[in-house]
């Protein structure tokens, strides 16, 4: 799934995406240290990778 990032906190690697239905999803720190960034800027789009139980695994930039 993808959205949009609307809150990141570089100090603690956490933050939450709004999906394209408008939905926001909270992310941890495992789950930016994953990604290989370093940086998330507000606004950036984002793909979601989530675990059976619905959080968030892995965020990445969607490639075209």
């Amino acid at each position: 799934m993808q959205g949009t990032v609307s809150e990141f906190d570089a100090a603690t690697r956490s933050g939450s995406v709004l999906l394209d239905d408008g939905s926001p999803v909270a992310f941890g720190a495992s789950a930016f240290d994953l990604s290989g960034l370093r940086l998330l800027r507000l606004g950036q789009r984002v793909q979601l990778e989530t675990g059976p139980d619905g959080t968030v695994d892995k965020i990445s930039i969607p490639t075209f």
